[in-house]
């Protein structure tokens, strides 16, 4: 009994070991018909974006404590990800701020939402310049059903259609 309880706790201590090792972040696509904006609404691990502020900007990067650490990350976010309608006419993302809260570093932006817009082309490779694995989920809502596009390494851009 003692050995199948051992083994239990092996299993659980790698299985939750290896579970972080998941790349993944996720991004809300959310038509907000009473602001009349697309609000964007990015939600990384916190525990990856410290990671990423180390190699990318400065090893003594520390998003729990300097102000310019998150902004640098929140800019990084900003650059990788980018809004088209379906005839490639860039939909301009304005910054709206960004947060720590609890586990989770939060990216957010907004552009007006534009009449007649059939859907969107989306494009979101935050992280994948460090991670080849990372997989960014993005999920558009307030426009019909939710649908959903996950960017893996290899996508540039993705489409959704109202």
């Amino acid at each position: 009994m003692r050995q199948l309880f051992i083994a239990l706790l092996l299993i659980v201590g790698v299985s939750a070991a290896s579970a972080h090792q998941l790349r993944t972040a996720s991004t809300t696509v959310l038509f907000n018909e009473r602001t009349g904006n697309i609000e964007v609404l990015h939600r990384f691990f916190l525990h990856d974006a410290e990671h990423a502020v180390k190699q990318l900007f400065d090893k003594k990067a520390d998003i729990h404590q300097l102000e310019s650490s998150r902004s640098q990350f929140s800019a990084y976010v900003q650059k990788h990800f980018q809004l088209e309608s379906l005839n490639e006419e860039a939909l301009p993302l304005k910054a709206v701020g960004y947060e720590v809260d609890g586990t989770n570093f939060w990216v957010y932006q907004e552009t007006p939402i534009i009449e007649g817009l059939a859907g969107l082309r989306i494009r979101n490779s935050a992280l994948q310049d460090i991670w080849r694995s990372q997989q960014n989920l993005v999920n558009v809502e307030g426009n019909g059903p939710i649908q959903s596009v996950t960017f893996t390494v290899q996508d540039e851009w993705l489409e959704v259609r109202f």
